[in-house]
């Protein structure tokens, strides 16, 4: 069944899957998806991904992270900013911080998805899509 907002769509996926204390999940594959999920991975927030090829529609397979002790969640918050009714953009200077630089921002810009943080860096800026805390 196709998806009008796909980036919603997974981080209401890992949201609900997070919530529920399952291990992992499997979301259907799409180049914006497995980049959002590798910038997860690469922040910290999962414990791995994997891209599995199948015929008609891949699929991402994603392992949630939790801490040590009494199962506690690493992802407290996954908000969607720029919806498809909406879109939020911002220049390089005018990206968000959140939560004064304990949580990620993800940003789409020209050269691909990436971190506010790094897109700052660059002096790039584009659509704020989540913010992951």
């Amino acid at each position: 069944m196709p998806v009008s907002d796909p980036v919603g769509d997974l981080l209401t996926r890992i949201r609900n899957a997070n919530s529920a204390n399952h291990e992992s999940l499997e979301i259907e594959a799409s180049n914006l998806k497995i980049e959002v999920v590798r910038i997860l991975h690469e922040e910290g927030y999962l414990k791995s991904y994997e891209v599995i090829k199948q015929p008609v529609q891949d699929k991402i397979k994603v392992t949630l992270k939790y801490g040590a002790r009494n199962r506690e969640k690493v992802i407290t918050t996954l908000k969607r900013v720029s919806k498809p009714g909406l879109r939020v953009y911002r220049s390089h200077d005018k990206l968000p911080t959140v939560l004064r630089g304990l949580g990620i921002a993800i940003v789409s810009t020209s050269q691909g998805v990436m971190t506010a943080k790094k897109a700052r860096k660059l002096g790039i800026g584009g659509e704020v899509l989540a913010f992951i805390y």
